[in-house]
């Protein structure tokens, strides 16, 4: 398909639904999904202690700009490719790189729902794990360049699916397709080596569950870490869909 081909990049902090919407978009017929190219470039960056991070960086390459040039501007036989992304992973490059040529769409989750999911596996995270801070960014740099985000909330994805999934396939001038809105139970062909670490909910998933109030209690230590993520939050809610 050459330089034909749809390059979506769906930007969002962890413990997002992002796995879940990567399943989605890989039931379309039109659609390459790709997981996480730059996890191994943000591990090597940043020396974070990851589950699973041996492993990782073993299965990808370091070198975040050769990742961009090779992997998300490579050649593809499908119509459309889907590039599930952290925000955190831009860590070290340049923005603008991952903007042109690409499709943006920023994921985010209520903060305080996301950090009591994080934090049983990153018990010590930071601003920097959550990517709030990169997200506000590639927000900014879309306003700044006469654009308008697209964001899509968390929750309002799990409380209408296909209307929120309908308005994205809208605004990115593709056909939604019902196939976005079920995936087969299990581990998937695309999935990182890291799944086995972070996907267990979601291979047990078989579509969108309604959205549920959480009951968790978050640790004391990460009180600092919601008030600045909450501050961010609020700054990309006027752009969200539904």
């Amino acid at each position: 398909m050459g330089d034909r081909v749809r390059r979506i990049n769906m930007w969002s902090s962890p413990r997002n639904l992002s796995t879940a919407l990567m399943y989605s978009w890989r039931e379309r017929a039109d659609t390459t999904v790709v997981d996480e190219p730059l996890y191994a470039h943000y591990l090597h960056q940043t020396g974070r202690d990851h589950p699973g991070a041996a492993e990782v960086l073993a299965s990808q390459s370091p070198d975040g700009a050769s990742v961009i040039r090779e992997v998300m501007f490579g050649s593809y036989d499908s119509e459309v490719v889907f590039f599930k992304q952290m925000a955190k992973h831009l860590v070290g490059l340049d923005h603008r790189v991952v903007l042109d040529g690409f499709d943006t769409v920023l994921l985010t989750r209520d903060p305080w729902e996301m950090l009591t999911s994080l934090q049983k596996n990153l018990p010590d995270a930071t601003i920097d794990d959550t990517g709030f801070v990169e997200l506000v960014a590639l927000a900014d740099a879309v306003v700044a360049g006469g654009g308008r985000p697209t964001v899509i909330d968390a929750k309002l994805l799990l409380t209408d699916p296909r209307g929120v999934l309908s308005e994205l396939c809208e605004r990115l001038s593709l056909r939604f397709d019902d196939a976005m809105l079920s995936w087969p139970a299990g581990p998937k062909p695309e999935d990182g080596v890291w799944a086995p670490y972070w996907y267990d909910g979601v291979h047990r998933s078989t579509g969108w569950d309604p959205w549920r109030a959480k009951d968790d209690v978050l640790a004391p230590s990460l009180a600092p870490v919601l008030d600045e993520a909450e501050a961010m939050y609020r700054r990309l809610l006027p752009f969200r869909i539904g």
